[in-house]
């Protein structure tokens, strides 16, 4: 138990700091504002019912009606009105305006956290938990300021202020209702949170496995009818909402012994400082009005602990959000890429080995490797000697389990046209965030796809369906063409750029990008002969093996470059 919770308040630590650190100032603000609108309003309804009593009392006889002050009163009391409607919309527009700056912040941290070796690979096998992390989790953290630190902040100022203004009347009952109010809003509050932690983070695994299997059944319905398992699914869509409905009845049940115990807690200090007023009065400590400004500051006091209620609730689900998010929020950001340690080098591998997660093959095998800068590079050899992989080792995509690896900035170009449900422009931007419609139509220009991308009625505003629907083979080959000369980058490398276009298409994208790579360098894996053309020289790879490093000109280069595919 020591172990859980230390292991506990130690992902928190990592997750406030990056959130405290984006918007420190905001943050405060608001916990001050939100402070001072507990206080006013304590303050305003504390002063209104002592002006009502005095103000009553002093209309008993005329000497003191004549003489008595309504005014100071009445403007404090109008003072504190305007300064609670002002504090509580300056909260509410910081204290929001501040968390979703946090959020928005913590998202692209936690993107960048992804964008790193097998992040492509898990993005493919696990998307919906990856969403849930980017959307539901972030979003959970709204919690960890809104609903707790910043009611608790309010709480305590509460009690402080209730404990100040009794405290001047007696002290012994000042400290009393402070360290009452303290204790035992802060523990209902506590022991809500314990005891909501699991049915809480049951209901947030209870949305995930729904919204997980209301897609699949949406989306995969004919696999599914096709396979008999349509029934299955929509039984496992069932048997999450039941885990729901089951968590959301705990929580209920739960919310609703807190509020009992809250208002039980409300009722044992009202009484308390009724008690303790009635004596004071009794005694000839102080009068009427200030027993009946004790009693609304009291009474009013607990009401900021509610608020503290409510948050605890939503505990449980917070801190699941906090132990999933913390080991992303550890991670330095790395540079973009690694630079040589030459400038005349552009890739430098030395011994690398790399096996695949449950597979006792070595899929590389002790590779080194080096290409000066402005080379062109062809990796050949049969399928699943290793090309394509050692390419994703260089772009970074995979981390090899030994060796070393440096190189310049690379873009990598897959045998995978990967194109997104948007526009046409904003697919190209994905090269370039920054570049103008001009740049754009240039690229496109350049890789041979302007002319039919102008034919189009919308142009570059154009949506492609899912996966680039609309677009045929060698226009969508052309469109990540257009996407590669965009990204600008030393060191390109391509995963069989020209796989399953015919020739003609083919053999016009290769002489594209062989006029558009001068000044850079280029790694092809390839087992056609039209690509393997491109290269200055040929690497050849066997069973995760390099076994032969060819350089044109000599006999052994043109004999491996006839025994590739022909057109």
């Amino acid at each position: 138990m020591t172990t859980r919770s230390t292991n506990d308040w130690h992902d928190l630590r990592l997750v406030l700091r990056p959130f405290l650190a984006s918007q420190p100032r905001p943050l405060l603000w608001g916990g001050l504002l939100a402070a001072v609108t507990v206080l006013a309003g304590m303050a305003l309804l504390g002063l209104s019912g002592w002006f009502i009593t005095a103000t009553a009392l002093a209309g008993l006889h005329a000497a003191t009606a004549f003489t008595f002050d309504v005014f100071a009163p009445s403007a404090g009391i109008r003072l504190l009105a305007l300064g609670r409607t002002a504090s509580r919309y300056g909260e509410r527009v910081v204290t929001h305006d501040a968390t979703f700056a946090v959020l928005a912040s913590l998202r692209v941290q936690l993107f960048r956290g992804w964008a790193r070796p097998e992040a492509a690979h898990t993005l493919l096998m696990r998307p919906a938990r990856l969403l849930f992390r980017l959307t539901a989790d972030i979003d959970a953290l709204e919690s960890l300021y809104l609903r707790l630190l910043v009611p608790a902040a309010a709480a305590l100022g509460a009690a402080l202020l209730a404990g100040v203004v009794l405290g001047f009347m007696h002290v012994g009952m000042g400290a009393a209702l402070m360290l009452w109010l303290v204790a035992v809003g802060w523990s209902i509050a506590l022991i809500v949170a314990r005891r909501a932690r699991r049915p809480a983070v049951q209901r947030a695994h209870a949305i995930e496995a729904l919204r997980a299997r209301a897609v699949d059944l949406v989306a995969g319905q004919t696999d599914l009818v096709m396979a008999g398992r349509i029934d299955a699914q929509r039984e496992a869509l069932m048997n999450a909402d039941r885990h729901l409905a089951k968590a959301d009845l705990a929580l209920n049940r739960l919310e609703a012994a807190a509020g009992i115990a809250h208002g039980s807690a409300g009722t044992l200090t009202l009484v308390g400082v009724l008690l303790a007023v009635g004596a004071l009065v009794g005694e000839g400590a102080i009068g009427a009005p200030a027993a009946t400004l004790a009693l609304l500051v009291a009474l009013t006091a607990t009401e900021p602990f509610v608020a503290l209620r409510r948050g605890a609730l939503d505990a449980g689900r917070t801190w699941l959000a906090v132990r999933r998010l913390a080991p992303r929020m550890t991670m330095e950001e790395d540079a973009a890429a690694a630079s040589s340690e030459e400038p005349s080098v552009a890739l430098r591998l030395s011994h690398v080995t790399l096996v695949h997660p449950g597979s006792p093959v070595e899929v590389l095998n002790d590779v080194s490797l080096t290409v000066a800068s402005g080379e062109r590079v062809a990796l050949i050899g049969a399928s699943g000697a290793g090309k394509s992989t050692l390419l994703h080792v260089i772009a970074g995509e995979i981390t090899p389990q030994s060796g070393s690896t440096s190189a310049q900035p690379p873009c990598l170009l897959t045998q995978r046209t990967e194109l997104f449900q948007d526009s046409l422009r904003d697919n190209l931007r994905l090269a370039d965030p920054e570049a103008t419609d001009e740049r754009l139509w240039s690229a496109l220009q350049a890789a041979g796809l302007d002319v039919d991308i102008r034919a189009l009625k919308t142009g570059l505003d154009t949506r492609l369906g899912e996966g680039g629907l609309g677009l045929s083979g060698g226009q969508s080959r052309r469109l990540a063409l257009a996407r590669l000369l965009l990204r600008p980058v030393p060191l390109w490398l391509l995963d069989e750029p020209t796989e399953a276009l015919d020739a003609a298409v083919a053999h016009d994208v290769l002489q594209r990008l062989a006029r558009h790579a001068d000044g850079r360098t280029l790694v092809i894996a390839t087992h056609l002969r039209r690509e393997a053309a491109l290269a200055d020289r040929l690497v050849c790879m066997q069973q995760g093996r390099i076994v032969a490093d060819l350089r044109r000109g000599s006999p052994a280069f043109d004999t491996a470059l006839r025994t590739l595919r022909p057109d």
